[in-house]
């Protein structure tokens, strides 16, 4: 019988470039052991995806349908899908007060710079998206070796903590 799959949110401010790439990137990588999601701490009013995630994301043969920015609190109530593990993926929202996670999950901060602050050129904007995204994959492969039976909910902590530092 196969494990059920761990449920692991990404936050962001808005929700529309950082936590938008690790969520398509987790379940593209995570062959079903995991479910990723993302949310925003304060997504502006009608936000959208960045469209240069969504490129770099079909760019590297990651599925970007459906990809949809949403508020945090999506998250929170007691309907939701409850989370393993939450990611901080920017600096912003890892400083502001979280609502209560239904089944306190495991947590950790891994800072990466915002793509959509670059100025520059379309080339130089897509290659910081790229380069964001390149990061996150180097950080979800390790995390995906852990086996199975190790994905217990301190391990699940320590580890993603642990590649904070990478």
């Amino acid at each position: 019988m196969a494990a059920k799959p761990l449920n692991v949110l990404f936050l962001c401010t808005h929700n529309s470039a950082r936590s938008i790439l690790a969520e398509a990137l987790l379940n593209h990588l995570g062959a079903g052991r995991f479910r990723a999601f993302s949310a925003g701490s304060s997504p502006r009013e009608s936000q959208q995806p960045n469209p240069l995630a969504l490129q770099v994301l079909r760019e590297a043969g990651v599925p970007a349908d459906g990809l949809r920015s949403k508020s945090w609190d999506v998250f929170a109530g007691l309907d939701a899908p409850q989370m393993d593990l939450v990611i901080t993926v920017c600096d912003n929202a890892a400083g502001e007060v979280c609502p209560y996670w239904p089944g306190h999950p495991a947590t950790a901060h891994w800072a990466y710079p915002d793509p959509s602050e670059v100025q520059g050129t379309t080339e130089e904007k897509l290659a910081a998206f790229r380069r964001t995204l390149q990061a996150m994959r180097q950080r979800l492969d390790l995390f995906l070796m852990l086996p199975q039976e190790a994905l217990t909910p301190l391990s699940i902590e320590k580890t993603a903590r642990e590649l904070a530092a990478r």
